[in-house]
C-alpha cells in the first residue's frame, strides 16, 4: 500500500548550506539555505529568496558555502531564522568568528570543516523576491583535522546534517555504506 503527496520541495537529502558575505559596512553576514546542489564539476547553485545575502550578492559577487554540522546546528539554524536586517548583531549571537577568504572577497566561518569560496557566474529569474544563482568554485577549504590519510577531505567524520523538510528538522548524515562506481560491478 502507497500514499500519495501533492508536489512538495521534499527533494532528498537536502544540504544545510551556510552562505557568507559581507554587508555594506563589511561586517560579516551568514545565512542558512537548503535549496542548492552542485550544477556542474566546478560550479554550484543555489535558490536565493529576498534576504540581506541576496542584497550582500547584489553588490559583490564573492560567498562563501560551509556545510553545517551537528556541533554548529543550533547557530546554523539561528542564522536562517534571523535577519541581519533586523537583528544587527546575528553573527555576534551566532558565536561565530571569521577571517576573510583567501580567493574571494566572502568570510571563512572558523566552525566549519570544509568551506567552499565561490563566484556568481550567472543569475537565472531575476525578479523582486529573489533569484537563483550560479557559481563558480573557485577553492574548497578544510581543516587539517578532517583530512583523511588520502590526503582529502573526509566527509564521515565532519558529522554534516541534512535537512528534512517533511519533518522540519536536521538529520546527521551516518556512516559509509558502499563504494561508488563499484558497488553495482557484482551485478554484472
Amino acid at each position: 500500500m502507497s500514499k500519495n503527496f501533492k508536489p512538495k520541495a521534499w527533494l532528498l537529502p537536502q544540504p544545510v548550506l551556510i552562505i557568507g558575505t559581507y554587508n555594506a559596512d563589511g561586517t560579516p553576514n551568514a545565512m542558512n539555505a537548503a535549496w542548492g546542489g552542485q550544477w556542474d564539476m566546478d560550479e554550484i547553485m543555489i535558490s536565493m529568496g529576498k534576504h540581506a545575502t541576496t542584497e550582500n550578492l547584489n553588490r559583490c559577487g564573492d560567498f562563501t558555502v560551509a556545510f553545517a554540522t551537528t556541533e554548529s546546528l543550533v547557530a546554523s539554524d539561528y542564522v536562517g531564522i534571523a535577519s541581519a536586517k533586523s537583528t544587527p548583531d546575528k553573527m555576534e549571537r551566532a558565536g561565530w568568528q571569521s577571517s576573510k577568504a583567501e580567493n574571494v572577497d566572502a568570510p571563512v566561518f572558523d566552525v566549519f570543516p570544509m568551506t567552499m569560496e565561490c563566484r556568481i557566474k550567472e543569475k537565472l529569474n531575476e525578479s523582486s523576491t529573489g533569484y537563483y544563482i550560479i557559481a563558480e568554485i573557485v577553492n574548497i577549504v578544510c581543516k587539517d583535522e578532517f583530512l583523511a590519510a588520502d590526503g582529502k577531505p573526509d566527509v564521515e567524520r565532519m558529522k554534516l546534517i541534512t535537512f528534512d523538510p517533511v519533518h522540519n528538522g536536521y538529520i546527521e548524515l551516518g556512516s559509509r555504506v558502499g563504494d561508488a562506481f563499484s558497488a553495482g560491478k557484482a551485478l554484472k
